[in-house]
C-alpha cells in the first residue's frame, strides 16, 4: 500500500484561517491563548501511532544493516548525469553577501582549545559576526582539482562529500542584512544570505520571548536525495551523522565568538517547517518499492532542529534558567503561515530513484510538539584542565575548523604517544574529564544537546606507544556502565590501561593486534587498520527509542556526528587525520563484542592517524571559486 508524506502528521491545532480574517489584536491575543492550551493537551499522538512509528524505525534499522552476506541496498552504479547539484539556491530571493573573514592568529583566532575550557566576551551581533559564524561552520574551506574534475570541500563534513543538509538563520534586525527581522537561507557557495522573509518585529519580539537579549536561531535541514543518490537506503543514517556534524559545526564556531547555543526541542517537525519557510512543501505519495523516474518532489527539505544562539556569559557568568512555553511559541509559529516567503527552490537532479523505506522512516520519526516542563538551565562551562598540551601544534581553533579535512588513505607506520592518545579522548567527554560521574552534556560542542549522552566508544588501539594493542572501551554516561558490562562478553579484563587519567572511563578489554578484525569489521576497509586508532561508537538504543520515542532515532544519529566532529578537530589539532566510517558491519561488530539484542548498537565508525596527500590533486582557494556547482 502507498502511504502519504505528511507535513503535518503532529501538528499544534491550527487556527490560521480564523487568524486571516481579523486583525483584531484583542481577537488575535485570545486565538493565540486558545491555541496555546489546545496544544499542550494534543501534542501527543496516539499510542498506536507512536507503536508503528516505533515499528517503522526498528524495521529500516534492521533493512539497513550491512553484514557480510549482503549490503543494504543502493544503487548498482553512479548515475554521474543525476548526480544532485551540491547547492540549494532559492532563486528570485534577495541576496546579501557576507564578509569573508579568513582566520588571523593576531587578531581573531584564540588558540586551539581555548574556546571548550572557557568562553570569550561575546562579540555583538552583527554582520561581522554572523559572516564570521557561517564561515566557520557551513561555508566552503576550499576547491580540489585534478584538471579533469573539480569540487568544493565545506568547513563541515559529509558523507561522501554530497552534504544533505541546508543552514537557516532566523534573526532580527541586523544593520547591513536586514532593517527587519528575517529567515534566510544560507548560500555556502556565495558565501551569503537568501533573504526568504521579513517578520515583523512585533512577532519576532513574541518569538524570542523569554531567551537572553541577543538571541537569534539557527536552524538545519536535510536533503535526503542528495546522499541517496550514493548510498541508497542506508543514507538516511549518514544525512543524520551530517545533521550531527554541523550542530557541531555551528555550536563551536559560536564558541569562538562567545556564544552558547541549545537545541529547542519542544517544537514540532510541522512548526519547524513553518518558522523556515518549508511548509509550502508539495506532499508527494510514497511508492511501495523503490522506482526511478523524474520526482522533484524528493528535493524536499526535511526539517531537523532549530538551535537558540545568545551570547555565553550573562547573568555575570552564573547559571540560568532558559523558561521556554512551548504552547505560547507554538501559538507565534502558526501566526507566520501568514508571513510572505521568498524565492523558488532550485532543481537538482534531472532523474531521481525513490529509495521508500527512507521517506517512510522519515515520516515516523517527525517529531510532535512536546511540552518540556523542564526550564533548560545554561551553566558556565565545567572547570577543567588540558589534560597533555604538548599534544597541541599550536594552532589556533579557526585554522583547525576551517584546514580539517577527511582523509582518505593513512600509511600504517605513523603512531602517537599515550598522552595524545589520552588527549583525544579527553575532549570527547560530555561533562568534563575530571568529573566525577559521566552523563550529562556539559562541554562545547555537547551542551547543545538537551538530553544525557546515549554513545559510548570502542575503540581499536593500533600505533599508541606506551599502550598495548587491544580493544578498548570508553564510557560516556555512567549510568550505562552496569548494562554495559552485563551485555559484553564475559572475559573481557575491564581494566584501566597505564596512565590513564582517573577522571577518564577507559577500560581494556582485550590485549592483542586487532588491526585485521578492524579493517574486516569496517567493510573490508584499510583505513580502519592503518591509521593510530579506530573506534565504533555504541549507541544505548531499544530502550532510549522506547522510552523517547521514534523521533529519537535521527537524535541518537546526531550525537554521533558531534562526537564525529570533535574527533576531527582534536586530530588536526594534535597534527594528524581522521575520518568517518559510514559503511561498516553491523551485528558482526556487535558479535565481536558479544552483544545481543538491540540494547546497544553500532552507529558510526572512525578511524584516526596519518593521512596520506594526493600530490595528483591540487588545492585551490575556497573563495573566490570557480564557477562550477560542484
Amino acid at each position: 500500500m502507498a502511504a502519504t508524506i505528511s507535513a503535518a502528521s503532529s501538528s499544534t491545532p491550527r487556527y490560521c484561517v480564523l487568524l486571516r480574517k481579523t486583525t483584531s489584536r484583542f481577537k488575535r491575543l485570545l486565538l493565540a491563548r486558545k491555541t496555546a492550551t489546545m496544544a499542550s493537551s494534543s501534542a501527543q499522538p496516539q499510542t498506536s501511532t507512536l507503536s508503528e512509528n516505533l515499528s517503522t524505525v526498528l524495521n529500516y534499522h534492521e533493512e539497513t544493516k550491512h553484514s557480510f552476506r549482503k549490503y543494504a541496498r543502493g544503487p548498482h552504479g553512479l548515475d554521474w548525469a543525476n548526480q544532485p547539484n551540491p547547492f540549494r539556491r532559492y532563486e528570485t530571493a534577495p541576496v546579501v553577501p557576507l564578509l569573508h573573514l579568513p582566520p588571523d592568529k593576531t587578531t581573531d583566532d584564540p588558540p586551539y582549545p581555548d574556546p571548550f575550557l572557557q568562553f570569550p566576551a561575546a562579540k555583538p551581533l552583527d554582520k561581522s559576526a554572523v559572516s564570521q559564524l557561517f564561515y566557520d561552520s557551513l561555508a566552503l574551506s576550499a576547491w580540489k582539482t585534478t584538471g579533469y574534475s573539480t569540487w568544493s570541500l565545506r568547513v563541515n563534513p559529509s558523507s561522501g562529500n554530497l552534504h544533505p543538509t541546508e543552514g537557516y538563520i532566523v534573526c532580527g534586525p541586523v544593520s547591513g542584512i536586514s532593517e527587519t527581522a528575517f529567515v534566510a537561507h544560507y548560500a555556502p557557495k556565495e558565501h551569503a544570505l537568501e533573504i526568504r522573509a521579513e517578520i515583523p518585529l512585533q512577532l519576532w519580539s513574541e518569538l524570542r520571548r523569554g531567551f537572553p537579549e541577543n538571541t537569534f536561531f539557527v536552524g538545519l535541514t536535510t536533503i535526503f536525495w542528495r546522499e541517496a543518490w550514493k548510498y541508497g537506503e542506508r543514507a538516511f543514517r549518514y544525512c543524520n551523522h551530517d545533521v550531527g556534524h554541523a550542530i557541531g559545526a555551528v555550536s563551536i564556531a559560536a564558541a569562538v565568538l562567545g556564544w552558547d547555543t541549545r537545541l529547542i526541542d519542544g517544537l514540532s517537525h510541522r512548526q519547524l517547517e513553518v518558522l523556515l519557510g518549508l511548509a509550502a512543501q508539495k506532499e508527494f505519495v510514497i511508492p511501495d518499492r523503490p522506482v526511478k523516474g523524474f520526482m522533484p518532489e524528493l528535493e524536499r527539505e526535511h526539517a531537523d532542529c532549530l538551535m537558540a544562539v545568545f551570547p555565553a556569559k550573562i547573568s555575570g557568568g552564573s547559571s540560568f534558567d532558559l523558561k521556554i512555553d512551548y504552547g505560547f511559541l507554538s501559538s507565534v509559529i502558526s501566526r507566520l503561515e501568514d508571513v510572505h516567503f521568498k524565492g523558488r527552490p532550485n532543481a537538482l537532479s534531472k532523474e531521481h530513484v525513490c529509495w521508500d523505506i527512507i521517506y517512510r522512516t522519515a515520516n515516523a520519526t517527525q517529531k510532535p510538539v512536546t511540552d518540556i516542563e523542564s526550564p533548560i538551565c545554561v551553566t558556565p562551562l565545567p572547570k577543567t584542565r588540558i589534560f597533555s598540551e604538548a599534544a597541541y601544534k599550536g594552532f589556533g581553533v579557526r585554522e583547525v575548523v576551517r584546514k580539517r579535512r577527511s582523509a582518505v588513505d593513512m600509511d600504517g607506520m605513523f603512531s602517537i604517544g599515550r598522552e595524545t592518545f589520552y588527549q583525544i579522548l579527553s575532549k570527547t567527554i560530555p561533562s568534563g574529564w575530571e568529573a566525577e560521574s559521566q552523563g550529562e552534556e556539559k562541554q562545547v560542542p555537547f551542551r547543545t544537546l538537551p538530553w544525557r549522552a546515549e554513545l559510548h566508544m570502542v575503540l581499536y588501539v593500533h600505533r599508541v606507544v606506551g599502550l598495548q594493542k587491544g580493544i578498548y572501551f570508553l564510557v560516556r554516561n555512567s549510568d550505562h556502565f552496569d548494562a554495559l558490562r552485563r551485555a559484553m562478553r564475559s572475559e573481557f579484563e575491564w581494566d584501566k590501561p597505564a596512565g590513564c587519567p582517573p577522571g577518564l572511563s577507559l577500560y581494556r578489554l582485550a590485549a592483542g593486534d586487532c588491526c585485521e578484525l578492524a579493517k574486516r569489521l569496517s567493510c573490508h576497509q584499510d583505513i580502519a587498520g592503518d591509521g593510530c586508532f579506530s573506534l565504533g561508537m555504541l549507541a544505548h538504543f531499544e530502550p532510549t527509542l522506547r522510552e523517547r520515542h521514534a523521533w529519537m532515532y535521527p537524535r541518537l544519529f546526531w550525537e554521533s556526528g558531534l562526537l564525529g566532529q570533535i574527533l576531527y578537530l582534536e586530530a588536526h589539532a594534535v597534527g594528524i587525520s581522521a575520518t568517518g566510517i559510514g559503511c561498516y558491519f553491523d551485528d558482526p561488530v556487535h558479535d565481536s563484542l558479544g552483544l545481543s539484542g538491540k540494547e546497544f548498537q553500532s552507529l558510526y565508525h572512525f578511524t584516526i592517524g596519518t593521512g596520506i596527500l594526493d600530490k595528483r590533486i591540487m588545492n585551490l582557494p575556497a573563495y573566490p571559486g570557480p564557477a562550477v556547482d560542484a
